[in-house]
């Protein structure tokens, strides 16, 4: 509005002249919304005019909407659960839920159990048996009773009971060299599960390493692939314009595939040793793993022949081999027991009556009475059968020596191999860590140089291999160490959780 208009206004006001200010006021209104908005009337007829079709199909949108959102929200909610649900697990809180699942140290507490179970059973050896034998008799005529025939039917009836025992006095050593071989077979259980134990440890460390490796691994391949897709794209720029020739933008493209091939391989590598530590834990095989990463590493401190040392003194397979050898000693000595008479002590007490419980006892000559009876039993000839069982025990206890001497053989190579094994990734480690800074100098100035058109891209795809494969190689010493380290203390008979 102009300033004379709105003067004209104030004074129509003034002069008490309302009606025509008021006309003119609107007409002013009017003006400024035409500038403004020069349809109004046809917009407030579209949006007044109502469509039954269309309400129709907003109502059916509507709809549609808020079933995908009802739809939808359960799966959200299962997701940020899952998500909530799946911690980070440390390498201790890996072996623990290992130790805690695993299906053969279950079986080794139930061996256990079995071979307390036997010792127990054999320890009864030594004390007497007792036992009771109840008779009912029925005869078909009359019997005989203090000397004379009854001619009573009721007296054809006639029941005992009679109530023993038997103490075993001497049965050739049997019983003490089966209750000591009993013995030593829960010894033998207890260390087995130990050995369980440890193995156990070792292959949860095993496979906690090897899911760090491949993590890093699919990394690599990975950034590789991400600098490769950049590199292709400044490739396709310089050739077209003309800076480069068609082989450059090849050679880069076709290295991009492989790399993208190598990180295919990467993932499914990951997947593999996720599934195995997932089955060593006894989780789902395909739940998600969320790992604590360690790459801090100790350096060995000892030589060859301390480990050799501690392995001898302490791996339980050692001693397992020595209880074998002494079960196979007590196993001979049992073979012997037939070369011995065998001496018991017997002893029973018998009560005769014609009713059930025993009464009527009258009627016998000898109702109810005692016994008590040693026994000397001696099979003096057998044809050779307790030497030929010698023979085969003797056998047997050679066995169980010439055993213990592979054992040995056994733990030396497996303590030299990982001791070895782990100095070798060791000295990689560190000269593979200084090659990566190096490698990613070098990847770096390349990258510089092509830009400036003074490298071509083949040099750009040997500086990129170089950085992948010290990456690579960096990562395997590092992980590779960790597992040699891991298996040279299950070597050496070392429980250590992390």
């Amino acid at each position: 509005m102009e300033e004379a208009d709105l003067m004209g206004i104030s004074g129509g006001f003034e002069q008490g002249k309302l009606g025509p200010a008021l006309l003119e006021l609107d007409a002013s209104l009017s003006a400024i919304s035409k500038q403004v908005n020069p349809k109004p009337p046809e917009m407030r007829v579209r949006i007044q005019t109502y469509d039954p079709k269309r309400k129709i199909i907003q109502r059916r949108t509507r709809l549609i909407l808020a079933l995908f959102i009802l739809g939808c929200l359960p799966a959200l909610t299962l997701n940020a659960a899952a998500q909530q649900q799946e911690p980070v697990l440390t390498l201790l809180q890996s072996v623990e839920t290992a130790l805690r699942a695993n299906l053969d140290l279950q079986k080794s507490r139930k061996e256990i159990a079995a071979a307390q179970a036997n010792k127990n059973a054999q320890r009864t050896g030594f004390f007497p048996t007792f036992n009771a034998t109840y008779q009912a008799i029925r005869n078909d005529k009359d019997i005989q009773i203090g000397g004379a025939v009854s001619g009573v039917s009721q007296l054809r009836d006639e029941y005992n009971l009679t109530v023993g025992f038997k103490q075993p006095i001497f049965q050739g050593f049997a019983l003490i060299n089966q209750y000591n071989i009993a013995d030593l077979g829960l010894d033998v259980s207890k260390l087995n599960q130990i050995l369980t134990r440890l193995e156990v440890i070792f292959l949860t460390k095993q496979a906690y390493f090897n899911v760090l490796k491949a993590q890093k691994l699919v990394g690599v391949a990975r950034d590789s692939v991400r600098v490769l897709e950049a590199q292709v794209e400044v490739a396709r720029n310089f050739y077209e314009v003309g800076m480069t020739p068609l082989n450059d933008l090849l050679q880069t493209q076709v290295e991009l595939a492989n790399s993208k091939q190598e990180l295919i391989v990467a993932q499914n590598n990951l997947n593999v040793a996720e599934s195995e530590f997932n089955i060593i834990l006894r989780r789902t095989v395909n739940a998600p793993v969320r790992l604590t990463d360690i790459q801090i590493y100790e350096p060995l401190k000892n030589e060859l022949e301390y480990y050799l040392a501690l392995a001898e003194r302490d791996r339980l397979e050692i001693k397992v081999s020595d209880l074998q050898i002494e079960i196979a000693k007590k196993e001979l000595e049992l073979s012997r027991q037939n070369f011995y008479p065998t001496v018991a002590l017997e002893g029973s007490y018998f009560k005769r009556g014609t009713s059930w419980y025993l009464g009527g006892e009258e009627n016998f000559f000898d109702p109810d009475g005692w016994s008590v009876t040693g026994i000397a039993t001696w099979d003096f000839w057998q044809w050779g059968r307790t030497s030929f069982g010698q023979k085969e025990k003797r056998s047997r206890l050679s066995q169980a020596r010439i055993g213990r001497e592979q054992v040995l053989d056994r733990i030396r190579v497996e303590v030299e191999q990982s001791f070895l094994k782990a100095r070798e990734s060791e000295k990689n480690i560190v000269t593979v860590e200084k090659a990566i800074e190096q490698a990613k100098e070098n990847m770096r100035i390349t990258e510089e140089r092509y830009k400036e058109q003074a490298v071509t891209s083949t040099d750009i795809l040997i500086a990129q291999n170089l950085l992948n494969r010290t990456q690579t190689n960096f990562f395997n010493a590092l992980y590779d160490f960790k597992i040699a380290k891991a298996f040279l203390q299950k070597a050496v008979g070392l429980e250590i959780l992390e």
